[in-house]
C-alpha cells in the first residue's frame, strides 16, 4: 500500500497562483508515474496533468495546458502541481495518484491506470 499525503490547497482570487504537494513517504518513488486529476461538485473526475517516472515527459488536459505545470523531486518523494492564472471553472478536489512500474515514459491520462491516490485537497478559485 502507498500512501499519498497532498497539501497546498486553499482558497484564492481568480488569476493567483497555488502549488499543490503531493508526497509519498517511505517508498522508492522513481518507480511510480504521478498523475493529477480533480473532480468538481456534480462532475466525473478528470484528468489534469501527468509526470513520467523519468520527470521527463508531462502531459496536460486542454484546460489547463500553459497554466499548469507538474513537476518531481525524486529525492524528496515529492510531486508538485504547480498552478498559474487560476480561473473560478479550476474549483475543484485536487487528487494525485501513482501507478508503479512501465517504462521511464509511461504516463497514463485516465484514473482507472493508476493504482493509489491521495485524499484530496480543496482548491477553490474565486472570482
Amino acid at each position: 500500500q502507498v500512501q499519498l499525503v497532498e497539501s497546498g490547497g486553499g482558497l484564492v482570487q481568480a488569476g493567483g497562483s497555488l502549488r499543490l504537494s503531493c508526497a509519498a513517504p517511505g517508498r522508492t518513488f522513481s518507480n511510480y508515474a504521478m498523475g493529477w486529476f480533480r473532480q468538481a461538485p456534480g462532475k466525473e473526475r478528470e484528468f489534469v496533468g501527468v509526470i513520467s517516472r523519468s520527470g521527463d515527459n508531462t502531459y496536460y488536459a486542454d484546460a489547463v495546458k500553459g497554466r499548469f505545470t507538474i513537476s518531481r523531486d525524486n529525492a524528496k518523494n515529492t510531486v508538485y502541481l504547480q498552478m498559474n492564472s487560476l480561473k473560478p471553472e479550476d474549483t475543484a478536489v485536487y487528487y494525485c495518484a501513482a501507478v508503479y512500474g512501465g517504462d521511464m515514459e509511461y504516463a497514463p491520462r485516465i484514473p482507472g491506470a493508476y493504482d493509489y491516490w491521495g485524499q484530496g485537497t480543496q482548491v477553490t478559485v474565486s472570482s
